[in-house]
């Protein structure tokens, strides 16, 4: 009951490609691809939101600092 061998791994391959046929995989491995691609996509715009956000907090605080010390 070890792990198992390359043979079992190409015969459950074999298996799935019999059961969903390669066109469906073909479908299936497009949209799990689009999917991670979007995600990427809302993940960098996510960061880019936020590091502007922080960069417009930060000028003001710098300005409230350079008022506070003027006077």
């Amino acid at each position: 009951m070890g792990s198992f061998s390359i043979w079992h791994w190409l015969i459950v391959l074999l298996i799935v490609l019999l059961v969903f046929g390669t066109k469906k995989l073909r479908n299936i491995g497009s949209d799990l691809g689009g999917a991670v691609k979007n995600f990427k996509d809302a993940v960098k715009d996510e960061n880019a939101k936020i590091a502007d956000k922080s960069e417009e907090s930060g000028r003001t605080i710098d300005a409230e600092v350079k008022d506070k010390e003027n006077s």
